[in-house]
């Protein structure tokens, strides 16, 4: 995909609701070279998606070893609206909390207490983190009103042309 395409995928009023969310599935090969598909927070900074986690993490060798990673944002309801994503990972190892750790955080629902005490916790646990940014190569909104999974517009396809032979 070029980047304009993409651009105007993510830009569309659903993809930006999705960009809002707290959770996406990151999809990656583990170093023993089986699939691996985590929950995850993140946030999106207008042209990259942005997760943070421990500098311990299992992910991190296997994301230096094979960068590419897919990603899920999506919803439950129904018709269940998909946002994919794919691109390559980059790792940037940081000292202290990075402050998108603490935005991707900000939506639970804590009172202004709470919050103060999470906050006071993570920085006694974390002398630093690991950002891991993924600038998007390729993207597909599926929201099952304007746009399909491609297998099914293939057969809403096969089907017109049956119709009108």
């Amino acid at each position: 995909m070029i980047p304009h395409e993409i651009d105007e995928i993510l830009n569309r009023p659903i993809s930006q609701e999705l960009l809002a969310r707290d959770l996406t599935r990151l999809a990656y090969i583990a170093k023993d070279g089986t699939p691996r598909n985590i929950p995850i927070a993140f946030t999106w900074n207008g042209s990259q998606i942005v997760m943070c986690t421990t500098k311990n993490a299992p992910k991190l060798p296997a994301l230096r070893e094979n960068p590419a990673v897919a990603l899920t944002i999506d919803t439950e309801a129904h018709p269940p609206k998909i946002l994919l994503i794919r691109g390559r990972a980059e790792l940037d190892v940081v000292d202290g909390i990075p402050d998108e750790y603490l935005q991707m955080n900000g939506s639970y629902q804590m009172t202004p207490e709470q919050r103060v005490e999470w906050e006071a916790e993570v920085r006694s646990l974390y002398d630093g983190m690991v950002r891991i940014v993924v600038t998007p190569t390729w993207a597909k909104l599926i929201d099952f009103e304007t746009t399909l999974p491609s297998a099914v517009e293939e057969l809403v396809r096969a089907r017109e042309e049956r119709r009108s032979a």
